[in-house]
Formats: structure tokens, C-alpha cells, sequence
């Protein structure tokens, strides 16, 4: 009887072992299957702005097949970075993205030390209110900001609005809160046996954020970075209603407002102009996407 059951467990291991490889063949197919319809569906509109970024302007408004290109030629490129104004809006959009991010993460690295790692009355609930401030949509924001700075100019006589350099007052106002939140969960993770023993050999809480969390958080830190610059960078709803000069542009309302006039769409250099703004957060997001994903994922378990 035990021989019988020990070759009817050795026969029946090997189906199950199998039908375990096959079920993960499978969820592998699928996966692959789904996989590759995301990656289809989310590069088509890039490809398409591609293609239709080398076309001449007469291929753009013929009927043909519009993902095929039958004259290639780089004239919207060339014509598009041989205008000042694009690289005027290329100047403004970089200089705003960098000081933004510093600015950002001055506020963001302290501020979520203090939160994460100083405990007081309230700041949990301070934490979390951080978070909620992100949350309330900039649609809602811009139009108190604007009164404000409306204030600022009947009181003072200073003129913040139609200015380039008022995006980076602006801008904080969106990218602190997330940053900040980000910035608690990796605090967060982070041992406390860490600040305890700096504490314990003399120490002070700024000696201890410099010299340990920073870089311990450095993943964090970068992570809340590329997400600083991706906002400030791609910002729409701020520039248009704040800048009308050309020279005052950054990139994205840049664009739109020179390229399109009235009904004509210069869709070409439209096209080409998206491309070459897109270039600067893919080259940071391929560079740095390990970081990335480490930061964000850093805060979901505390060690």
C-alpha cells in the first residue's frame, strides 16, 4: 500500500507541475498580448506627430494616407529653431523649470523632514493637509492668484502679471504639496534608529537632514525632482492666463499662440515644436526612470 501511494504521488506530480507551467505560459501570453496593445496605444500620437512634423505643407493638407510620408523633409524643424521667438520660449520654459525646481525642493526636503521625522502637535494632520492642498485643481487657483496679484499691484505698484518670471512664484503652488507628500513617505521608510544615533552623538536636526537623510533619500529626492520639472515644465493654465507678450512665452503656450492663427493650423511645425519640448523630460525620464520608480515606491512600506 505505501509503495501504490508513493508511485501515485510521483505520477501525479509531474501533471501538476506541468499544468503550473502551462498557466504560466499563458498569463505570460496575455501579458505580452496586453502589454503590446499599451505600448501601440499610447505611442501612436507621438508617431503620428513624427510623421507629421517631416511632411511639407502641401502633402499635410493633400488627401493621402496620413501615416505615410511620401516627400520626408526637415524644413519644419529647420524653420522652427531658426525663429527667435521659439528659442526665446525654449529659454523661458528652461529657466522657470530649473528655478522651480529648486525653489521646490528647498521647501519640499525640509518641510517633509519636519513632518516625517520631527513629531509635534498636529503634524500628521498637517502632513495629510499638504496632500489635500495638492489636490484642489489649478482650474480653481489661478483665478484667486490672479486677484491677488492684482492687490499686489494696486498696493505696492509692482506688476507681476505679463511676466516670465512669475511662473516661478506660481508654479510652487502646485509642485510643493506633491513633492512634499512624496518626500514624507520616503522620510518615513527610513529607520529611526538613523536620527536617533546622530541625535545621541551631538548632532542638530539640520546636521542630521544634511548629512543622513539626504543622501540615504536620494532616490526620493530625485523622484520629487523629475516630477517638479515635468510639471513646470508641461504647464499650460498658468503661462496662458498670466503672459500675453511674445517675448514673456514659455514653450507650451508658445506653440499654441504663435502657430495658430485664427483658423490656419501651421500643423508642421505645431508638430515639430511639441517634439522638440517633449525632448527634455524624455531624455531626464531615461536617464533617471530607476530613481524614479524607486521614490515613488520607497514610501508604500516603512522599514
Amino acid at each position: 500500500m505505501a509503495n501504490a501511494a508513493v508511485a501515485t504521488a510521483g505520477a501525479v506530480r509531474p501533471l501538476r507541475y506541468g499544468s503550473i507551467s502551462r498557466d504560466r505560459k499563458w498569463a505570460l501570453r496575455w501579458s505580452y498580448f496586453f502589454l503590446t496593445l499599451f505600448a501601440i496605444f499610447f505611442l501612436m500620437p507621438p508617431f503620428y506627430m513624427l510623421i507629421t512634423s517631416l511632411k511639407p505643407k502641401e502633402e499635410i493638407a493633400a488627401i493621402t494616407n496620413p501615416w505615410w510620408v511620401y516627400a520626408p523633409t526637415l524644413d519644419n524643424f529647420i524653420e522652427l529653431l531658426t525663429q527667435n521667438a521659439y528659442m526665446t520660449f525654449f529659454r523661458n520654459s528652461a529657466i522657470v523649470s530649473v528655478c522651480v525646481v529648486i525653489v521646490t525642493m528647498l521647501i519640499s526636503v525640509i518641510a517633509a523632514f519636519s513632518l516625517a521625522r520631527m513629531k509635534f502637535w498636529g503634524s500628521a494632520t498637517l502632513a495629510t493637509g499638504v496632500f489635500l492642498t495638492y489636490l484642489i485643481p489649478d482650474t480653481l487657483l489661478f483665478i484667486p492668484l490672479f486677484k491677488m496679484m492684482s492687490w499686489v499691484r494696486d498696493t505696492t505698484g509692482i506688476e507681476l502679471v505679463n511676466h516670465w518670471w512669475t511662473m516661478i512664484i506660481l508654479y510652487p503652488t502646485l509642485t510643493v504639496p506633491f513633492c512634499t507628500w512624496i518626500m514624507i513617505g520616503y522620510f518615513a521608510s527610513i529607520p529611526k534608529e538613523l536620527d536617533e544615533a546622530a541625535l545621541i552623538d551631538g548632532a542638530t536636526w539640520m546636521q542630521t537632514l544634511t548629512r543622513i537623510f539626504i543622501p540615504v533619500a536620494l532616490p526620493g529626492i530625485i523622484a520629487a525632482t523629475i516630477f517638479c520639472f515635468t510639471v513646470s515644465w508641461a504647464q499650460f493654465l498658468y503661462p496662458l492666463a498670466f503672459t500675453t507678450s511674445t517675448t514673456e512665452l514659455v514653450l507650451p503656450v508658445g506653440i499654441v499662440t504663435t502657430l495658430i492663427k485664427g483658423d490656419v493650423f501651421n500643423w508642421g511645425q505645431i508638430m515639430a515644436g511639441a517634439l522638440l519640448g517633449a525632448a527634455p523630460p524624455l531624455i531626464i525620464y531615461a536617464f533617471l526612470m530607476d530613481y524614479y520608480i524607486a521614490g515613488l515606491t520607497a514610501g508604500a512600506t516603512k522599514g
